[in-house]
């Protein structure tokens, strides 16, 4: 995690380029809806953190439209409100989770314009872990402990563990909803959360996002930590828009975001500062492209296989 933006910048990561395009205007003859355009976070982090982190977008957004059309970024309480804002037409754009957009979109309540790319890829795995010294040696090996998860909504620190634990063999019974009925004892937290659980020992196994596990510099697995099993390819976030839009104006928003400068990802502060624990000002991502709902078809597919439908998006997330 600390090292991101170097990381980045080691493997030739592109941050952007200088803003080209032209306004995103007023989508026709009157400002669209009551001339407040509006951006929703989905609660991935504490709000403040987020305000702060998304101000660059909000702010380039307002220079690249009308006069009298305003930027607001809005922080929805789960992934449901998102969708809800977009479909019902009181947002325009998002940000999202994989699961969540690809929910959505088979629920007419948005479209998929972006993906974004972070820590060197536009991809990532989902991992099963535990400590170095743990007996714990295969999935099968997890009947009867206690996993620690991410979000229940989360694709990599939920969806896919689950899954990776289900093709195992093991029962998953009512999970991600609850354990009631799994061949194990789950807790769901945050990728942070579950992460730090196992460390301290207060579980036997973790099933996050490999990023909140990996040491960037070495390549590998932070000190004490060993993998159980992964799956990897999982898509990175998108970017996502409200069906109510035409197709004039979800090009204007994606090539706005095309084509926008680095300075949109580097946080209110405008500086390099992933490295900073206690501020962490920086947007997790440096980069998107477009894409599309098929993008997110391996996701779909998961959720499927453990015949999870959208009223989980009613839960809280992290």
């Amino acid at each position: 995690m600390k090292d991101r933006r170097s990381f980045l910048k080691s493997v030739g990561a592109a941050g952007g380029v200088a803003f080209t395009a032209g306004c995103i205007g007023q989508f026709g003859s009157q400002p669209y809806g009551d001339g407040t355009l509006t951006f929703v976070m989905s609660p991935t982090e504490p709000q403040e953190f987020m305000e702060s982190q998304y101000a660059p977008v909000r702010d380039y957004l307002d220079e690249e439209t009308e006069d009298d059309v305003e930027v607001e970024l809005q922080y929805a309480n789960n992934y449901s409100a998102v969708l809800r804002a977009l479909g019902e037409g009181n947002a325009e754009i998002a940000e999202t989770g994989p699961f969540a957009a690809a929910l959505g979109v088979r629920g007419d309540q948005c479209d998929v314009i972006l993906q974004r790319y972070a820590y060197g890829s536009w991809d990532y795995h989902s991992v099963l872990i535990t400590n170095e010294d743990s007996d714990i040696e295969e999935p099968a090996d997890l009947e009867g402990r206690d996993i620690g998860f991410a979000a229940t909504t989360s694709a990599s620190g939920s969806l896919y563990p689950l899954y990776m634990l289900k093709q195992a063999g093991l029962d998953i019974g009512d999970a991600p909803m609850s354990d009631d009925g799994a061949d194990f004892t789950a807790s769901w937290s945050g990728h942070a959360q579950a992460f730090e659980a196992l460390q301290s020992g207060q579980i036997d196994a973790a099933g996050v996002g490999r990023f909140i596990t990996w040491d960037y510099g070495n390549e590998d697995y932070v000190e004490g930590i060993r993998e159980v099993d992964s799956v990897s390819g999982i898509p990175r976030a998108p970017i996502i828009v409200s069906p109510e839009l035409d197709d004039e104006k979800k090009e204007k928003f994606t090539d706005a975001f095309l084509d926008a400068p680095e300075d949109i990802y580097l946080g209110e502060d405008g500086e390099e500062d992933a490295e900073d624990e206690e501020n962490p000002d920086d947007l997790w991502f440096s980069d998107v492209r477009e894409a599309d709902v098929d993008t997110y078809q391996p996701v779909v597919d998961v959720a499927n296989e453990l015949g999870i439908e959208s009223d989980l998006l009613d839960e809280g997330t992290e």
